[in-house]
């Protein structure tokens, strides 16, 4: 998973010079990313309403109910498989990721996506076929039957795989804006909050009344996403970086400037790592998936309770996925990669 980028910043002499310190994003890893945290998120609200219904605090549906939902979430997760095969060099290599599990959390997350799809299948067609007749008895009161023995493994494969997903990115020491634990609650509470607003959706398009425990949930989440990621941008807007163009030359002068990268022409590096778009550009898409993914879906929700609309929680989960493409991205463009202090100028 390629990712870097580039700002362009003009000299004193009027011409522009490309800024080379920021990653270029994959489309395809923002695809991959959204779509698996926003399925896992889906099955992880089906789940909830099971656990909800057992204990009595909400009436329990029909497994048609539970059953469709999963597939949803199997749907997103397929799609979400699928976008990955956009950025591999060698489609046909792709097992081999899967080889280096006790050390790469990318071989980690290869093995455990697979294992989630499973179980959210599985959890499917146990709903479909009925399977609930109970295996026994935990308690005077509980009964434990197929689907929920199938639901809490595959809660556990899921925070398992947000984790994964997550490691790749928080676990990179030289990407300081990326190494923090908060990349891994920005992914955990963002897949939820869009899981939980999909559900709401769900419910909302076929009828059911859960639509408001999904909807109160998902506002829950996504406030809690809000908190997480302000934090972390105040985090990575206080980072001194370590690397600086006096330590990538080793000459210890306290002023440099890098008149030209020592080649007329682009490379490799300026081709991939850097994405070319201005600090206004970064800004502006800062400020737009602040607002399309906190505020406006929780209006939104809001406003169904109040006019019980069954298209408004729709219209919420769009905007809000919407949103979560714009936060990936800039999640991927304001890192600074270390190489990048070697190109810095682009005449």
């Amino acid at each position: 998973m390629v990712v870097s980028a580039q700002r362009f910043i003009g000299d004193s002499s009027g011409h522009q010079t490309f800024r080379n310190d920021l990653m270029h994003p994959a489309f395809s890893v923002i695809l991959l990313t959204t779509l698996i945290g926003a399925g896992q998120g889906l099955y992880l609200a089906m789940v909830t309403g099971q656990l909800y219904a057992i204990a009595r605090f909400l009436p329990l549906q029909k497994d048609q109910f539970y059953a469709l939902g999963s597939l949803v979430a199997l749907v997103m997760l397929v799609a979400g498989l699928g976008a990955s095969f956009f950025h591999l060099g060698r489609p046909e290599r792709a097992w081999r990721a899967a080889s280096k599990w006790k050390t790469s959390w990318l071989s980690r997350e290869v093995i455990a996506l697979p294992l989630v799809m499973f179980l959210v299948f599985a959890y499917a067609l146990a709903h479909l076929m009925e399977w609930t007749e109970p295996l026994f008895r935990v308690g005077q009161s509980l009964d434990v039957d197929v689907t929920l023995l199938l639901g809490l493994l595959g809660t556990l494969a899921s925070f398992a795989l947000y984790v994964c997903t997550a490691m790749i990115y928080a676990g990179v020491k030289f990407l300081e804006e990326w190494h923090t634990p908060l990349t891994v609650t920005n992914f955990i509470f963002f897949g939820a909050a869009s899981g939980f607003m999909l559900a709401a959706a769900y419910s909302a398009y076929v009828g059911n009344p859960l639509v408001t425990f999904f909807g109160t949930w998902a506002a829950i989440l996504t406030l809690v996403a809000l908190v997480s990621r302000v934090a972390h941008l105040a985090r990575n807007a206080r980072i001194k970086h370590k690397s600086t163009i006096q330590t990538a030359i080793g000459v210890r002068h306290t002023v440099l400037t890098q008149r030209a990268q020592g080649a007329t022409g682009g490379s490799f590096n300026t081709r991939e790592f850097f994405h070319g778009r201005s600090d206004r550009t970064l800004g502006l898409v800062r400020a737009l998936y602040l607002i399309l993914v906190f505020p406006v879906p929780i209006l939104l929700i809001g406003a169904a309770y109040v006019t019980e609309s069954s298209t408004l929680p729709i219209l919420a989960f769009a905007v809000q996925f919407l949103g979560l493409l714009l936060e990936r991205w800039s999640f991927f463009a304001e890192a600074r990669h270390p190489q990048n202090l070697y190109y810095q100028s682009v005449a």
